[in-house]
């Protein structure tokens, strides 16, 4: 697969030269790939917040690079504008950072500031609001006069709407009701699948991870400690709560009956898969 980003050997110390110096990133390498919907999990302190922010160069290496597209995206620091455009962030609870009089105008300021022309503005906010899950009549509200949900929305479809390489959401769902976890993340799957977007997606809930990601990177005291499939990582499960980090709740059943004596593989992800295995077990085909 053809690399979009890959992260070099990066370090970011934080309080450099005082006593409160701490490096969040160590020597940390890894590539993401174009298309490709990638998670990225960690327990609290294990890197992933400073490792996206170095992504659109929010945040500058100590040392160590990011190259986007092969190219060093510091290289000239006066173009790092053009990779913020290029990889698109989404923070968590991104609703906090709306200002704008109207939900058009809100989705609308990325694109306004990449110099398109009205028209295409226009295309841009309608397709972008439509991925997020916005209808029409809410376009000329005010994002204030929303449900949080729906100012998430907003947020992340004014990301979408600078039509990124790279989409990059930091626990999107934070805050949420299932229905609208789940909801929102139908969203995104179809945006992905729509555009071919390469996808980045940091998150607690390991069932999120489990059922959108294509590949996982494990984080761990600043490094990668860790990657592969969903159904490559989550088997490993003792190795994942040393972490502090928990695993799909079907995963956890079948780790559990297996230590009992159940015959049960390890790469059980879903309800559906252990009725499966469960049923084989106890109605065998003759």
């Amino acid at each position: 697969m053809e690399e979009i980003i890959r992260v070099e050997n990066l370090t970011h110390t934080y309080g450099e030269g005082t006593p409160f110096c701490r490096s969040a990133v160590q020597d940390m390498s890894l590539a993401i790939y174009r298309g490709e919907f990638l998670g990225i999990i960690g327990h609290t302190g294990s890197g992933k917040s400073t490792l996206i922010q170095h992504l659109n160069g929010l945040l500058k290496p100590t040392s160590g690079r990011i190259l986007l597209g092969g190219e060093d995206i510091w290289s000239d620091p006066k173009k790092i504008r053009n990779v913020r455009f290029r990889v698109g962030l989404v923070f968590q609870y991104p609703e906090y950072q709306l200002f704008e009089e109207t939900v058009y105008r809100d989705i609308a300021f990325g694109p306004t500031n990449m110099g398109l022309s009205k028209d295409e503005i226009d295309r841009r906010v309608c397709e972008s609001a439509h991925f997020a899950g916005l209808t029409d009549d809410l376009l000329e509200k005010s994002p204030f006069a929303l449900s949080g949900g729906q100012k998430r929305r907003v947020a992340i479809a004014g990301v979408i709407a600078m039509e990124p390489e790279v989409l990059v959401l930091d626990e999107p769902s934070a805050g949420l009701d299932p229905q609208g976890r789940e909801e929102l993340l139908a969203n995104i799957r179809e945006f992905h699948r729509a555009r071919g977007t390469t996808v980045v997606l940091v998150s607690h809930s390991m069932e999120e991870i489990a059922k959108n990601v294509d590949r996982i990177v494990v984080l761990s005291d600043s490094h990668v400690l860790m990657s592969g499939t969903p159904r490559e990582v989550f088997p490993q499960v003792d190795t994942l709560r040393e972490l502090h980090l928990d695993v799909p709740h079907m995963t956890a059943l079948a780790d559990s009956l297996r230590r009992d004596g159940m015959p049960l593989p390890g790469n059980i992800l879903t309800v559906d898969e252990m009725t499966k295995e469960v049923l084989t077990l106890l109605c065998p085909s003759k």
